[in-house]
């Protein structure tokens, strides 16, 4: 159960690249111990029982308000459940991640998709009740799309509060509890930190490679590498998603948001926007505005 649900295919759910469950009674005493390969990166947090598995050759014993982050092409086996187990599992696709967390505030969050060591915390009382309050948010945001078929901010903004709050826990417990980056993924930190703050101004990857002191070739290799995706693509989702976000702002206008995303003229800014989204701004805006309207 617990296998096929971290493996789910999140390219055809309500919200693409995002599920949620809350399991409230895993009834498997005895789990089939097959070992298989992560298909996305899989956070799950612990309310009752107990759960046994092992990650990279590592076995780990999970119980009440610990959490453990699997990072997406772990070789992972579970081998026990005890105790009338009851956790949350939340799952991301690597582009889901990559299109809502390039912003400065939460590019540091992004190495918990970077790194293929996992992550175990051991959560003190409160930082429990509020993490498992926001697994239950995005739960209800989730189930709210499947019902509705909502396109709102809501599952960008519940994401953006579960990263936050899970880095500032890890920040706390990060002494005793280290992530290590080889050459290539501190690599990667860095672009994905300079995308975070450039990104509006700088649209090539020529300065980010430049910036970075390596070759525009290498950094291509390097961070489809680690990340699956071209550097290129990445400034592209960074644009669309910032694009997007102030397109449903009414305050803006289509001229001072093509001022504010640095392109040279509104037809310029207007076919970029529809290569990539398949509809113009415009055509974006107003049923952003009919989707406001209907609420």
């Amino acid at each position: 159960m617990i296998k096929d649900l971290i493996n789910t295919d999140l390219k055809k759910l309500p919200i693409e690249g995002l599920d949620i469950h809350i399991i409230k009674k895993y009834e498997r005493i005895t789990l089939n111990d097959e070992l298989f390969k992560t298909e996305n990166l899989s956070i799950l947090l612990i309310r009752s029982g107990s759960l046994k598995i092992k990650l990279q050759e590592i076995t780990q014993d999970l119980i009440s308000h610990e959490l453990i982050v699997i990072p997406k092409d772990s070789y992972c086996t579970f081998l026990e459940v005890r105790d009338n187990l009851q956790l949350y599992v939340i799952l991301f696709s690597s582009d889901f991640v990559h299109k809502n967390c390039l912003k400065k505030d939460l590019v540091e969050s992004l190495y918990f998709f970077i790194t293929k060591e996992p992550l175990k915390i051991a959560l003190e009382e409160k930082e429990y009740q509020v993490l498992s309050l926001i697994y239950k948010l995005i739960y209800f945001v989730n189930l709210d799309a499947t019902r509705n078929g909502n396109d709102s901010d809501l599952p960008r903004i519940s994401l953006s509060l579960f990263l936050y709050e899970l880095k500032l826990i890890y920040s706390k417990h990060s002494a005793n509890s280290i992530i290590s980056f080889n050459r290539k993924e501190n690599l990667v930190m860095q672009f994905l930190t300079i995308l975070s703050i450039h990104y509006k101004k700088q649209h090539y990857v020529k300065f980010y490679a430049g910036a970075l002191f390596v070759t525009a070739g290498y950094l291509d290799k390097v961070v489809k590498e680690i990340t699956g995706k071209s550097p290129k693509s990445l400034i592209i989702d960074s644009l669309i998603s910032e694009s997007k976000i102030l397109l449903d702002d009414p305050h803006y206008t289509i001229a001072e948001i093509t001022q504010e995303m640095e392109f040279s003229s509104i037809s310029v800014f207007s076919n970029f926007f529809k290569k990539h989204t398949s509809t113009s701004p415009s055509i974006y805006r107003s049923k952003s505005t009919e989707g406001f309207t209907a609420l």
